[in-house]
């Protein structure tokens, strides 16, 4: 046990198999919270709980489908029920499904929103719906959502047109969560990480660039270098903070900086599209562009 700085926290890990959900999961139990590591592959989620039990710490394996309302609520019992409570939601379980968006399938294309945006929407909303009960009852939670993002969902990314907008939704979601549950003492903050797992590695360049050295130095790539984040979010420590989106990678952190409406133009009555000619080059030349599209 490292330390207690999420004693008695109860969390939940989806995807938590392997890459970075095995990380998170692994992490937050070495600093004292309680993990349902779920996962579909229950030998992989199992091998997740064997290690944490090694290591003095509380887990246990949960197969349910997030992708399926009913079934994604024995998450939540099971938290509940083996460790008494709730405290926090990591949603992490993700696929990919790259094709460029002209020969795109709509399985392609239903499945990336399936398990990632719809993933995320229904063990929270379950989680929700137990902590609402709670602060109704008048013992308000300090729970927390921790939605998971990505780069592509910030700026899109060439070849994953599915998986740019599910993540992007996922990014809304959080505000939106941010907005409404904060009345139930729930906060609700995102990353997008960047690290070595098995939707990064698939593809040959990026394995080679996110290899582990050889020489022992840091290992900017580790998945586990993004789970400290993870863990403060899940703590208590995270009150004061909600509706951020938190870009994490190697040792570096940022928040991303989403969309804002700018100053703009306001000619008073209807543009004409003659107007529009001049009104477009003066709102362009306005502008702070736009992070480049991956790939692009």
């Amino acid at each position: 046990m490292k330390s207690s700085f999420c004693q008695n926290r109860v969390v939940i890990v989806t995807g938590a198999g392997g890459g970075l959900g095995a990380a998170h999961a692994r992490y937050l139990a070495a600093h004292g919270a309680a993990v349902i590591v779920n996962d579909i592959n229950q030998t992989a989620a199992q091998q997740v709980v064997d290690d944490i039990v090694a290591n003095g710490g509380r887990a246990e394996v949960n197969t349910s489908n997030i992708t399926d309302f009913a079934d994604s609520a024995n998450i939540v019992q099971q938290a509940v029920e083996s460790f008494g409570d709730l405290h926090a939601v990591v949603n992490n379980a993700g696929i990919n499904r790259d094709r460029m968006f002209a020969s795109m399938s709509e399985e392609e294309w239903d499945a990336i929103m399936s398990v990632h945006l719809k993933g995320h929407f229904c063990t929270s909303r379950h989680a929700v719906g137990y902590w609402r009960d709670r602060a109704k009852a008048g013992e308000m939670p300090v729970a927390r959502i921790i939605n998971t993002t990505s780069g592509a969902g910030l700026q899109g990314s060439v070849g994953q047109s599915n998986y740019a907008a599910a993540k992007a939704g996922i990014a809304a979601l959080t505000l939106n969560q941010a907005a409404e549950l904060r009345r139930y003492g729930i906060t609700a903050n995102a990353i997008a990480p960047a690290a070595r797992t098995g939707m990064t590695t698939a593809v040959d360049w990026m394995a080679e660039t996110m290899a582990a050295p050889k020489d022992g130095s840091f290992d900017y790539w580790a998945p586990e270098n993004v789970s400290p984040l993870v863990a403060w979010l899940c703590s208590e420590a995270s009150s004061h903070i909600t509706g951020r989106v938190f870009e994490s990678q190697g040792g570096k952190l940022s928040i991303a900086d989403g969309w804002r409406t700018t100053a703009g133009l306001d000619r008073g009555a209807q543009w004409t599209l003659e107007e529009l000619n001049q009104a477009m080059d003066e709102l362009v030349a306005n502008e702070v562009p736009a992070q480049a599209v991956y790939g692009s």
